[in-house]
């Protein structure tokens, strides 16, 4: 076989703007949709929200800046260049825990919904690992496999959340006024909400952008695409918030861990048309689909960088082997998983991850830059 280095892949692989825009705001609204975010807000949810895109703004600029630095370089790639090839190691093994810790957390909030509402009676391990087959399958395809089936999938998503909003409208329980009185709580409840909740999940995540800008056509383009993603998504998430809260109120919006599936339960036309929660489940198998997808090609990405493979196919089965079982074990029931997702990881790994580390790596390449001092060797 004629070998190819990863820069000649990276330079035969291509994607457009468009396709990397369908894959990140994809992965962005993944589950973030479906669960309870902003709940510890109240009828604020949505405004933490809104708080929180606009946060989202700022690291969105922190990542596409490193990018523009480096811009034929994923993350981990650029790591050495900054920072040197022995302190990149270990970041970039603790970013390959992040990756697989974060797929196996999707698969578990993908497992629970589907095994507790539609297949009650299959094993959740069976609903996930028939998940992982077709998603590894997909991404042994390479990058323009995986974006391809994302611009085949993200109009159907779209298009089923529209209906759902539309359906949600027509609800007898609707009311606005479950919104009011706005900020009765005072600002502390919302700015609890914001950090380090949701500016980590999902607007944090979009650090996931830097493991496919260098396939990108157009690379002059990048701040666009990337604050083009957080104002959809972000949008996307407030609107939906509102829809779900003027349904439920308040009070049954954080008794839920999947609000957004009970208020479409609620959708009743002429006593006749029901059950449009299944529209709900088809939205939630192509948000995991980008969002487990993405963090498969970042976990091995890294691993590709750790070891200087030229592939990354040849690690694919072996995360996806890893990633099933690991979502089953990662907590007892999903109510200990949720408490030790914010407990303990969103504080302690996801926010030097996904804030301080970027944020460092952008000083240290602004001064390289700056004072043209080249690419670390140690």
């Amino acid at each position: 076989m004629k070998y190819r280095s990863r820069e000649t892949i990276m330079q035969q692989q291509k994607i457009s703007a468009l396709q990397l825009f369908y894959v990140i705001v994809g992965f962005e609204l993944g589950t973030a949709i479906i669960l309870d975010i902003g709940a510890g807000a109240k009828q604020d949810a949505w405004l933490a929200i809104l708080i929180s895109m606009l946060s989202g703004l700022i690291l969105m600029g922190v990542f596409t800046q490193l990018s523009l630095y480096y811009p034929n370089d994923t993350l981990f790639s650029m790591l050495p260049k900054i920072i040197g090839k022995y302190l990149s190691y270990p970041i970039i093994l603790t970013y390959l825990f992040y990756f697989i810790y974060l797929a196996a957390t999707v698969c578990r909030d993908f497992g629970d919904l589907i095994s507790s509402t539609l297949l009650v009676e299959t094993p959740t391990v069976v609903v996930i690992g028939s998940f992982m087959v077709l998603v590894i399958y997909c991404l042994r395809g390479g990058v323009e496999a995986f974006v391809r089936m994302g611009e085949m999938v993200f109009p159907l998503y779209i298009i089923s959340l529209i209906v759902i909003w539309i359906l949600l409208l027509s609800v007898e329980d609707f009311n606005l006024n479950n919104l009011t009185p706005i900020m009765g709580n005072g600002l502390k409840p919302i700015l609890k909400e914001v950090y380090p909740g949701i500016i980590n999940f999902p607007f944090g995540e979009m650090i996931i952008i830097m493991i496919f800008i260098p396939y990108l056509n157009n690379k002059q383009i990048i701040r666009k695409v990337g604050m083009t993603v957080i104002l959809v998504g972000g949008l996307i998430l407030t609107i939906n918030s509102i829809l779900v809260l003027s349904v439920l109120g308040p009070e049954i919006y954080g008794e839920h861990w999947f609000p957004f599936f009970t208020a479409t339960q609620m959708v009743s036309i002429a006593d006749f048309l029901e059950r449009f929660d299944a529209l709900v489940i088809l939205m939630m198998v192509s948000g995991v689909f980008f969002k487990v997808g993405g963090c498969i090609f970042g976990a091995a990405d890294a691993i590709s960088q750790l070891v200087k493979l030229n592939h990354t196919k040849s690690v694919l089965l072996g995360l996806g082997t890893i990633i099933s079982p690991l979502s089953l074990l990662i907590a007892t029931n999903f109510v200990e998983y949720l408490k030790i997702a914010y407990d303990y990881f969103i504080p302690y790994l996801f926010v030097p991850l996904q804030i301080i580390v970027p944020i460092i790596l952008l000083c240290i390449a602004f001064i390289r830059k700056k004072f043209n001092l080249g690419n670390s060797s140690t």
